[in-house]
Formats: structure tokens, C-alpha cells, sequence
């Protein structure tokens, strides 16, 4: 499913992101932002991850494409429809909002989320690598406006940054999307320590039209990817997600 989009923008971050620094420092860096994932999440409530040009580097060249790839498969899998705007909430380097928005013949304007000016500069360059016509706005998910005219939600890897009460904010917006006729697509990692609370907030959306899902894909990896993963210590020959899916 890798396509000439794809690899193009993969190209593309290589030689942005590898001008000023080396390879090795990336990986170190990537170190540094995985045990950030695991261990101490609660940094990235304040976007931890993107302190150093390096973390920032790891990123984009690693985490950003594996999302990429992640909502990809898992939006074939769904059959999600393409969208006239979406909305790409937490958009970080706008992955997932891409990977959905690149599914149609014609692209949607995306609506691009986050709360750091990097991952709004990041998100930009993804989105223009796609063709994609971009609004990017800074703020913060739980206090977000959604415009009358979008009909797509993604929200990827962002709702475990959040604390109880902005996921129950956040909780309400979205089904009010969804009561209106739009579709949602929330993607989290498939760890329960990491969030604990999925279940509740698949129970909060009973009686409404949407699945919850678990997810492992098989891929072999571009390159880089490969490099990266093997040099940081880390295996990745399988995406691993966990979706809830509001239609």
C-alpha cells in the first residue's frame, strides 16, 4: 500500500530532516522519544516529545510515516469514504489527516489541529506533499470549534495526551459530529496501560452507529523505517492499532 505519494514525501522528509543533523543522532533521538511513549507519557501533554531538534527529526521520519501507514490500512479496512473537510485533530505532522484525505479521487480541504507551532509547521509540509489545500490552526483539542463544514473527524494518537476532562469534552464534540451525519475515526495505541479508559469511551457511543476495533498488520517497511527501527532497537514488522469508528 506504500504509493508514489508516499515514497515521495518519505524522500522528501529525508532530506529535510537529515540536512543538519546525522543519522546517528536521530536514532538517539528516537530512543529518547520512545521511552518518552512508554514510560513518561505525561510529558506529552506538553508536547515533550518535540524539545530537541533531534526528538522533532525521530518524529517525522519515523512515527509520522508509521501513523501514516497505520490509518491507511486501517481506513481501506473500514471503507471510510472520502470527505469534502476534515478535520485532523491533535494533527501533529498531519499523518493521519493525510492518509485519510489522500484515500479520495478528490481531495478535501483538511482542517489541521495541534497545539505546538512545530507540529502546525510539520503538518503544513505534509499536508502541501500531498496536494492537500490545508487550514492550519493552532489550539487545544478539548477547546476546539469544529467548522459547520466539515463532515470528517480524524483524531490519531492524541486522546491518550489528554486528561479526564478534556477526553470528556472532547467526548461530547464528537458525537455531536457524528449525530450530524459525519464520520469519526479515533486511532489509539493498542496498549491498555496506555489507555485504560477505551472502554468507557466505547461504551459512551452505544446505541450510536459505530465499531471499535483491534488491528495488527502485517507490512514490510520502506527503508528507512527499517533502518531506523533496527538501529533504535525497536520491531515494527507489524502496525498495531486500535480504532473507534463512528459513521
Amino acid at each position: 500500500m506504500i504509493d508514489d505519494r508516499f515514497a515521495t514525501w518519505l524522500a522528501a522528509l529525508e532530506l529535510r530532516h537529515f540536512a543538519d543533523l546525522q543519522f546517528a543522532e536521530v536514532t538517539r533521538a528516537l530512543r529518547a522519544l520512545s521511552s518518552t511513549y512508554v514510560e513518561r507519557r505525561g510529558r506529552l501533554a506538553e508536547r515533550g516529545a518535540f524539545d530537541s531538534a533531534g526528538k522533532r527529526a525521530a518524529y517525522a521520519l519515523y512515527y509520522s510515516p508509521l501513523h501514516y501507514l497505520t490509518v491507511q490500512h486501517i481506513a481501506e479496512a473500514l471503507e471510510v469514504p472520502p470527505v469534502t473537510h476534515l478535520l485532523d485533530v491533535g494533527c501533529g505532522a498531519g499523518a493521519a489527516g493525510a492518509a485519510w484525505a489522500a484515500r479520495g479521487s478528490r481531495s478535501p480541504l483538511v482542517t489541521g489541529l495541534d497545539a505546538h507551532p512545530w507540529a502546525l509547521t510539520e503538518a503544513a509540509f505534509t499536508y502541501r506533499s500531498f496536494n492537500l489545500t490545508a487550514d492550519l490552526r493552532r489550539g487545544h483539542a478539548a477547546r476546539l470549534t469544529i467548522p459547520r463544514s466539515v463532515n470528517g473527524v480524524v483524531a490519531g494518537w492524541v486522546l491518550n495526551e489528554l486528561d479526564a476532562a478534556a477526553r470528556l469534552t472532547l467526548l461530547d464534540t464528537l458525537r455531536t459530529v457524528a449525530a450530524a451525519g459525519g464520520r469519526v475515526l479515533i486511532i489509539e495505541p493498542i496498549s491498555t496501560r496506555v489507555s485504560p479508559w477505551w472502554d468507557a469511551w466505547v461504551r459512551g457511543f452505544e446505541g450510536t452507529r459505530s465499531r471499535a476495533d483491534e488491528w495488527r498488520f502485517r507490512v514490510e517497511l520502506p527503508d528507512l523505517l527499517q533502518r531506523l527501527d533496527h538501529a533504535a532497537g525497536m520491531r515494527h514488522d507489524q502496525l498495531k492499532a486500535r480504532s473507534l469508528y463512528l459513521y
